[in-house]
């Protein structure tokens, strides 16, 4: 049998949203996954079928054609593998689930932008702005869900979208000493997150390999970039993360040197 190919960074969030699916859908055995370090060029191969492209993920269908966009790869995986359907079939119910999809821009732009900050002065307006994120999905769950833990009866559209980021902002736990408040005012969205975080179709990454490989996007320097006076990029392969030591968590008053990252 001819298989699909998702060309992936395995710790990046919207790549972890293909993964999910496939993991839904039980699919694994019909896609082969080609991992590409963004800390290197783009080869000129990957370079010529997505025109120029380098975003990721990138999926090649069985049959050669090119799909691009997390979400829109989403859609294409629902609509040739409809068993399991992962998406609401009911028009207002699926209404629903894109409106609150549709909050995750500003929720990612918000905890990104943290991260990379490096000005100290603006930490307490930066927690501020994070928190009325978390406070806008409470309400939406609050108005819209069905159940209890999820938006609807189970882990779905909305939880495969969100769920890589409520899992890469462990890097703002550890590199900015956030946590959500354990009051009523975050509850509903607090049930929806640690459900999500464990189901087990999102197990694709750890807190360990997120706050080792996103430690230059705590120095300002994303997507593969180097900080200033480093050689190597903290999202390079080799070596392991595994075998890298935990970086500092003062990303303001220290910034590790090759060595002390491991690399």
């Amino acid at each position: 049998m001819t298989r699909a190919t998702l060309y992936h960074l395995p710790v990046c969030p919207f790549c972890q949203r293909i993964e999910i699916q496939i993991a839904l859908k039980g699919l694994r055995e019909r896609f082969d996954f080609h991992p590409v370090d963004i800390s290197q060029p783009r080869p000129g191969w990957l370079l010529e079928k997505t025109q120029g492209t380098t975003a990721l993920p990138v999926l090649e269908t069985a049959d050669g054609r090119i799909v691009k966009e997390s979400l829109v790869i989403m859609q294409y995986l629902e609509d040739t593998h409809p068993d399991r359907p992962m998406a609401q079939r009911d028009p207002w119910r699926r209404a629903v689930e894109g409106m609150l999809t549709a909050m995750g821009g500003d929720f990612v732009g918000q905890g990104y932008g943290w991260l990379m900050n490096q000005d100290r002065g603006r930490r307490d307006a930066l927690r501020d702005g994070m928190l009325r994120q978390y406070a806008q999905l409470d309400g939406f769950l609050r108005r819209h869900a069905q159940g209890d833990i999820f938006l609807f009866e189970d882990f779905g559209w909305a939880e495969a979208a969100f769920t890589p980021f409520f899992q890469r902002f462990w890097f703002l736990a550890y590199y900015e000493d956030f946590t959500l408040p354990d009051t009523p005012d975050y509850a509903r969205v607090r049930r929806w997150i640690d459900a999500c975080v464990a189901h087990p179709a999102a197990q694709q990454t750890s807190r360990e390999e997120i706050v080792k490989l996103y430690y230059d996007y705590s120095q300002g320097s994303g997507n593969g970039a180097i900080p200033a006076g480093r050689n190597r990029s903290s999202m390079a392969f080799a070596p392991p993360w595994q075998n890298r030591p935990w970086p500092p968590r003062d990303k303001y008053g220290h910034h590790a040197t090759d060595a002390e990252l491991g690399l």
